[in-house]
């Protein structure tokens, strides 16, 4: 009878490991064209048809030249400090987010990076189920594997939800400020980056008490080392070259490679302005955009389930 059951148990097991392996997701595609729609939005839509709602949500992509680098380090400094230095999984943050929800006797710390958010929007759902925890961890690291860290950040911004059938920084910049997602300013990035946590509580359009201090300190991070964040995302390391006794080789080429990224300013005034909660906005922090995508962006803004989901962009 034991025999039988641990029979019974090793191949359910393989079965389910079989499954994942079939049904993981191809993250590589993600190098070159954006998602289509993600998890999240199809979960939203579902939700809202089952209310007997219209399902329209509004979504645009944009290219990470066209987000403003206020929004791009409010993002990192509010959801992500550790961004450059974690590979998809923050260990330390998981652990400490683990004994809290213990004391605490409640599910309610995720301590997930960015990466992983990423791979919840994408593929998963809001559960806190732990075989849902499991699938992220690989599909992170799947991800952190394949892509870069600012093709994951450009990802995250465009699809994570930031209000109320709002999705992505270009919807959110239109929809509550009546502008683009590259003219944002200091003070607006910060209330978006301040909403993820749960924009449908803590919404934009009308921000409550807890925003609104979320914003205070995004901005007094923004001033202290938000250029720093971004310029870590950027900056690629070179492998340690090997030992040489030639004159040319003196120079230590174990260290960081300076930034290249055309996105990163000359100089940043808003680092080293006073650290302070007043609402001061920060409009010097704007640096140069990138040389134009490739990627064109969906034409239309608006999806609902009478339609197919967005066009992907024309890869040129």
């Amino acid at each position: 009878m034991l025999k039988r059951l641990f029979l019974i148990v090793v191949l359910t097991l393989v079965a389910w490991l079989a499954w994942e392996w079939i049904t993981f997701p191809d993250v590589e595609q993600l190098r070159g064209a954006p998602p289509k729609t993600t998890a999240f939005m199809e979960l939203r839509r579902e939700e809202l048809r089952d209310a007997g709602e219209n399902d329209a949500l509004e979504w645009r992509w944009v290219p990470y030249g066209r987000i403003s680098p206020n929004l791009r380090r409010a993002v990192l400094v509010a959801e992500d400090d550790g961004f450059y230095e974690h590979q998809g999984v923050d260990l330390k943050g998981m652990r400490e987010a683990l004994e809290r929800d213990w004391k605490r006797k409640k599910l309610t710390h995720g301590g997930s990076t960015i990466t992983q958010q990423l791979a919840k929007n994408l593929y998963l759902s809001p559960s806190r189920n732990p075989i849902r925890k499991i699938r992220e961890y690989f599909i992170a690291r799947a991800l952190e594997k394949h892509l870069t860290k600012k093709r994951i950040l450009e990802i995250y911004l465009n699809v994570v939800e930031m209000g109320e059938r709002v999705y992505g920084a270009e919807a959110a910049a239109h929809h509550y400020f009546g502008k683009s997602a590259a003219d944002l300013s200091a003070r607006e990035a910060a209330l978006l980056a301040g909403c993820l946590p749960n924009p449908r509580l803590m919404d934009p359009g009308k921000p409550n008490k807890h925003l609104r201090f979320r914003q205070r300190m995004i901005l007094s991070r923004l001033r202290r080392w938000g250029s720093v964040a971004e310029q870590e995302v950027l900056t690629e390391r070179k492998p340690e070259a090997e030992t040489t006794t030639s004159d040319t080789a003196s120079t230590d080429t174990s260290m960081t490679a300076p930034v290249t990224d055309t996105d990163m300013p000359q100089t940043d005034t808003a680092a080293t302005e006073t650290d302070t909660d007043t609402d001061t906005d920060m409009d010097t922090g704007t640096s140069a955009d990138e040389p134009p995508s490739t990627e064109t962006a969906p034409t239309a803004t608006i999806t609902s389930s009478s339609e197919t989901s967005p066009p992907p962009p024309t890869n040129t």
